[in-house]
């Protein structure tokens, strides 16, 4: 049964296919949208696309060890589906409990897996995108075309992760690799590992790597904010004690976390000291009263301002407590034959090197778009609410949360989506378009998000890539703040001077 839910049986009776609904990708989002889809506008056909041949998307991309959730399920999971596990699950345990969504809604049947999806075209004669595909093998895939894009494809590289070019890597005679690349056949069983980077990845396979290796470094450019906090849920285990039922064990542990992220995301802009303060006490409940933060774990950034990496149970610093983990603040100056030689005139001896580096923004998945036969830009393009785009019709871009749980936002949109689908059909439209209102045309194209409210590497890095907010105007960017765009996306004005039918 499990073979089947992951690999649906393809339909590749037609060369062109036609379909209301296009959805792109089967990972979190994907499958969540045509949830939505399928229950809000059960009148409208449909199709997944999905280049892999297996649903979960980044849970089906990422194979190192212990890799996890570093968000709760019970915000990252859908409002619609509870969650009965552990708050932070492992990827094994979110893929299941997406089998479980598409065997209880009927849906694995609208995959198409191994289709890669190479244009987009469309057509205001035709009112239609018409989507052209590839097989696995290299080989042409059937055509689609569709009213509507939803894209579900997630942001960055999925096969070419991000790996700086350090001097002297061909020197190197030991193993190097992406932990994206990850290979099961690696064994670190008392070898010396050096993990480079220290955010959520590296905070996840460091532990598991430390309870075989022989010792584990954790290399950092930067500090990072880590929260530690046991793998439950208080309020979750009480309710189901005294027999609460799911659902709404599931609608009041999701409201706690949501508060609970709420208080500390103002927080951490108007008190950062005395956030840091309390997050260094829950370290030490791991790490021990006498644990030093100086150097290497005073981040040089406020509190969410980047994302704060949460560590279950506090397992990284439990492996640091008992002497298994090193962690140093330094930079490579180069590889050697034997391990890095550190700027400060160190070197680390190491059997395996891993790099939790992070990946490469991929807009779109590398797809190209068409307009009437012109090349979208995605650089010049201006965004409404980081989910459409000026000048891109019948197209909604699902783009998540870093400062809270990604899926949040795919609810929000799968909202938004279904109920602007109804409005078309309603009014007898088959286009809608997003236009820069008169009164705000003279306002700047600015990147797509500030510096000073979300900074992470992977983004400052490409962030050329990305589309533009206009000007400091809310409806105009993605503001990451799910709590204001919770009460905001559903009171969107369709008949808005940003929407233009026909």
């Amino acid at each position: 049964m499990t073979e089947v839910m992951e690999k649906p049986q393809q339909d590749a009776r037609a060369a062109t296919q036609d379909f209301d609904v296009l959805i792109v990708g089967a990972g979190i989002s994907g499958i969540g949208s045509a949830y939505h889809l399928k229950t809000q506008n059960p009148d409208k056909t449909f199709a997944i696309l999905e280049a892999k041949e297996n649903i979960g998307g980044t849970w089906d991309t990422h194979k190192y060890p212990g890799v996890r959730s570093d968000s709760d399920l019970y915000t990252f999971g859908y409002r619609f589906k509870p969650w009965v596990g552990p708050p932070i699950a492992t990827a094994e345990e979110i893929r299941k409990y997406l089998r479980d969504v598409l065997a209880e809604n009927d849906l694995d049947q609208a995959i198409r897996f191994g289709t890669l999806i190479t244009r987009c075209s469309w057509s205001t004669a035709d009112k239609r995108w018409t989507v052209e595909t590839k097989r696995a093998d290299g080989s042409a895939g059937p055509t689609y075309r569709a009213t509507f894009l939803w894209m579900c494809q997630g942001y960055y590289d999925h096969h070419n992760p991000y790996l700086p070019d350090w001097a002297g890597m061909a020197d190197y005679k030991g193993q190097l690799i992406h932990a994206q690349k990850w290979d099961d056949s690696v064994d670190y069983s008392g070898k010396d590992v050096v993990v480079i980077g220290s955010g959520a990845t590296a905070a996840t396979v460091i532990p598991v790597l430390a309870d075989k290796a022989k010792h584990v470094t954790m290399l950092q450019r930067s500090p990072t904010y880590f929260y530690c906090y046991p793998n439950r849920s208080d309020l979750a285990d009480r309710l189901r004690e005294i027999g609460v039922d799911e659902d709404t064990v599931h609608r009041c542990v999701r409201l706690d976390y949501l508060h609970n992220l709420k208080m500390l995301d103002r927080r951490a802009r108007e008190e950062p000291d005395l956030v840091f303060d309390e997050l260094k006490e829950l370290i030490r409940q791991y790490a021990g009263p006498d644990f030093e933060f100086e150097p290497h774990f005073t981040p040089r950034y406020r509190p969410w301002q980047q994302r704060l990496a949460f560590i279950p149970d506090g397992d990284m610093f439990e492996r640091i407590r008992d002497g298994k983990v090193t962690a140093i603040t330094d930079t490579i100056d180069h590889f050697t034959a034997d391990g890095i030689k550190l700027a400060s005139g160190d070197e680390l001896k190491a059997d395996i090197v891993m790099a939790a580096t992070g990946f490469n923004l991929l807009m779109m998945g590398g797809i190209e778009f068409e307009v009437d036969g012109k090349v979208v830009d995605w650089s010049e393009k201006a965004t409404y609410r980081g989910m459409m785009f000026e000048g891109v019709p019948n197209m909604v871009w699902v783009f998540g949360y870093f400062r809270a749980a990604w899926t949040l936002r795919v609810d929000l949109l799968g909202d938004f989506v279904c109920r602007m689908l109804r409005h078309m059909d309603e009014k007898g439209a088959q286009e809608v378009n997003i236009v820069i209102p008169p009164a705000l045309s003279a306002e700047p194209l600015m990147p797509w998000i500030e510096d000073d409210n979300f900074n992470p590497s992977y983004l400052v890095r490409d962030m050329d890539k990305l589309p533009k907010r206009l000007g400091d105007q809310p409806e105009w960017r993605h503001t990451q703040d799910y709590w204001r765009e919770a009460v905001d996306i559903p009171a969107i004005d369709l008949e808005g001077a940003e929407f233009s039918y026909s």
